[in-house]
């Protein structure tokens, strides 16, 4: 038997930001948290190259992320 908690998926983010986002958004900002690598030395190319990447999979641009994080940091 299923329980509530396995039908119902969690954001991985817990903020007004990601909230705000529409599903398609909101699936990349979860792709990209799941798949960049906290541990590489370079994280700003594992950043930007992990962007590219979770873009080109939901086939949106690359200002989705960008826009996401300048709102999240408070830059805009």
């Amino acid at each position: 038997m299923m329980r509530v908690s396995q039908v119902i998926k969690q954001d991985v983010v817990d903020s007004s930001t990601f909230k705000e986002l529409p599903p398609q958004h909101k699936d990349v900002v979860t792709d990209f948290y799941n798949m960049v690598d906290y541990d590489n030395d370079d994280i700003v190319k594992e950043v930007e190259t992990t962007i590219d990447k979770v873009s080109m999979k939901h086939n949106v641009n690359t200002d989705v992320m960008y826009n996401y994080i300048d709102k999240e940091v408070g830059l805009e």
